[in-house]
């Protein structure tokens, strides 16, 4: 849709509804990527229990020094993660409940326009024990991007059958040929992961030669590194890979630490590692691996011990990513400016009874109790316009008087309410007020202070969301960042553009702007247009920090 692209504003004089009762059905997909200390809200885990996990994805280290401080009120939380990375797992991963938890968010993974972004990938390679994993480890510790993912090809080793298994057990199974491994598995994943999708990547266990039960959930980040002995054996592969690094270490030191690791990590004996070596690896090496050499471009002597050729990569990722843009608030709050309001904008008619509510809302002497009450009103309106809004047909019933009248029901009763967390939550009661048996899902946004871009750390939503209709809640939109973090979510989870209506109490022109420009088919529903943001993203005149005031917490001393 071009931005000059216009159709009158539609205005709505809301009428009253009758209240129904709701069920927050729990058949949901969860993903969170939460700081552990944040107090957030309702329907997310309490207690929390660390222990070290298998590399996944690798987010910003978070800072986990101190628990929140304690007042009158309740401390708000924000984002606030360093944005070095960490090679130790276990200090970035929790897990609850089966689930697994990041202690920092997803920045966004896709641009202004709402399209992917391609991430970087890197592929590294080299000989076994030549110290691939330390390579790609000391990249992620100097690139200082929020989130890497790192992918290894142990991975997708093939499930053996009885007789590949019994020879593994006598180390005469050749696991450095490339026939070794699951090729078509492991490209399906690379691509998923380099359009920014959610994988299911296999574990595999290699004291007893075979794939564990779970699985490790990944997404795509702004950077990839796949590392692996045959990382440069598949064509289709090499056509995935943006740089391509050949770790090339010294055979004996190679054999030192295979041995070590072989002996005291996956219980073998001396015997069995050399005959091994001997027999498979090392003339793996020499027909299989070390030709891909010819790939490469750039060879790492030395491994992790190079730190001159780990500046130089780390130094043409960050040229890479610059030219791709990762930025993405302060790029939507110089935009769009002064354009007609998009023919999506659906907005609530300006009322004396619309103005008298946002006279009590932006009032700053307003009380809690009062900016509470009136900001339901106000809510309770701009659902009943969202709901308007979706495809109605007509119907004929009969009345109590045997008189037959024809009226209106919506096509679809399939409706789902997706809040974005933790201001859009005060929106929940109101929808499921006015639609009987709605389900529920959410999404935690928070902006890092640091970075200023969105992040997201948790997702709830119904497994089936893709068959629904969707009104996707925020109390107010400045940039329209958060919103279109939620949306491109809803979007990764098939739901069509065309069944997404955001509802909103408050708007910044800008934000409606961005959103339309990105996402022309979603219909935007608000009770008020203002038409600047500040410096901090705040929206002018506005109403202030919306979750603040709601929920009676300490606003964030950042702003």
């Amino acid at each position: 849709m071009s931005v000059t692209q216009t159709k009158q504003i539609k205005f709505y004089n809301p009428s009253s509804s009758a209240s129904s009762d709701s069920d927050d059905r729990s058949d949901v997909t969860e993903q969170l990527y939460v700081d552990p200390y944040a107090d957030l809200g309702n329907g997310l885990p309490g207690d929390l229990n660390c222990c070290p996990a298998s590399p996944t994805t690798v987010p910003a280290k978070a800072s986990l020094e101190s628990p929140l401080k304690r007042s009158g009120r309740r401390q708000r939380t924000t984002s606030i993660g360093n944005q070095t990375t960490t090679a130790n797992p276990s200090e970035c991963i929790i897990r609850a409940n089966n689930r697994t938890i990041y202690t920092a968010g997803r920045p966004p993974w896709y641009n202004c326009a709402g399209q992917q972004v391609e991430p970087f990938v890197i592929g590294i390679c080299g000989g076994s024990a030549s110290g691939k994993t330390t390579v790609a480890e000391k990249i992620i510790e100097s690139l200082d991007v929020p989130w890497v993912t790192l992918l290894s090809m142990d991975c997708f080793y093939k499930i053996l059958n009885e007789k590949q298994h019994e020879q593994a057990l006598i180390n005469e199974y050749n696991f450095d040929h490339p026939d070794a491994f699951d090729i078509e598995l492991l490209l399906d994943v690379l691509t998923k992961l380099k359009e920014g999708r959610k994988v299911e990547v296999p574990v595999y266990n290699f004291v007893t030669h075979g794939r564990e039960s779970q699985t490790k959930t990944m997404y795509g980040a702004n950077v990839i590194i796949f590392e692996g002995i045959l990382t440069f054996h598949s064509p289709e592969v090499l056509k995935l890979l943006d740089m391509k690094i050949f770790v090339d270490t010294d055979p004996d030191i190679r054999l030192a630490r295979r041995l070590k690791r072989d002996i005291s990590q996956r219980g073998r004996d001396l015997r069995g590692v050399l005959k091994q070596y001997l027999n498979m690896v090392k003339p793996s090496y020499a027909n299989y691996i070390a030709p891909t050499m010819a790939h490469a471009d750039i060879i790492v002597p030395r491994g992790g011990e190079n730190k001159v050729a780990i500046h130089l990569i780390v130094q043409h990722v960050h040229t890479q990513l610059q030219l791709r843009g990762f930025k993405l608030r302060e790029t939507l709050a110089n935009s769009y400016k002064d354009q007609p309001m998009p023919h999506s904008l659906h907005l609530l008619h300006p009322t004396p009874q619309i103005k008298g509510l946002h006279t009590f809302i932006r009032c700053r002497n307003t009380s809690r109790d009062e900016f509470i009450f009136y900001s339901k009103r106000l809510i309770r309106l701009v659902i009943e316009y969202a709901l308007s809004l979706f495809p109605f047909k007509t119907t004929t019933v009969e009345t109590p008087q045997g008189v037959h009248y024809e009226g209106k029901r919506m096509e679809s009763r399939k409706i789902c309410g997706v809040s974005i967390l933790r201001a859009g939550e005060t929106m929940e009661q109101a929808v499921c007020d006015v639609c009987k048996d709605i389900r529920i899902g959410k999404i935690l946004i928070q902006t890092n202070l640091k970075t200023g871009e969105p992040e997201l750390y948790y997702l709830r939503l119904p497994k089936d969301i893709k068959d629904y209709k969707v009104i996707l809640m925020d109390a107010t939109v400045a940039t329209g960042a958060a919103a279109m973090m939620a949306i491109r979510v809803l979007l990764d989870h098939d739901v069509p553009e065309e069944n997404i209506i955001l509802a909103s109490l408050l708007m910044a022109e800008i934000g409606v702007h961005s959103i339309a420009y990105a996402f022309p088919k979603v219909k935007i529903v608000t009770s008020a247009l203002d038409p600047e943001i500040n410096s901090k993203f705040y929206v002018i005149p506005g109403i202030g920090n919306f979750g603040d005031r709601y929920f009676g917490t300490e606003p964030s001393d950042e702003y």
